[in-house]
């Protein structure tokens, strides 16, 4: 962790239970809970709250109990995020932080 960016791995357990309705038979983790770990690693890194997602595109599923690495980089004002596993994007995309008052 540096003012020039943060790195922190994630995996989502099998019985998360976000999991049986994303999707039944083949579960994938959702974008969502991607982006509830930018928000918590945007915490962790500046104690900044996720004020707004300017961008995000997801390009490739994580599957539960998959290990992937989540950067985050200052883009000006804005933080940009990506989420790799094994080297291979998966999403990416442009957050805004604020502080809390």
């Amino acid at each position: 962790m540096t003012l020039a960016g943060y790195q922190t791995t994630l995996c989502f357990a099998p019985d998360h239970p976000s999991l049986p309705g994303h999707f039944p038979g083949r579960p994938l983790v959702a974008g969502v809970l991607l982006l509830e770990r930018v928000a918590e690693a945007l915490r962790a890194w500046r104690g900044e709250r996720l004020a707004c997602v300017r961008e995000a595109k997801f390009v490739a599923p994580l599957e539960p109990g998959e290990a992937a690495e989540l950067s985050l980089t200052p883009a000006g004002a804005q933080v940009r995020f990506e989420i790799r596993r094994d080297g291979k994007l998966l999403a990416r995309g442009l957050v805004e932080g604020a502080t809390d008052t």
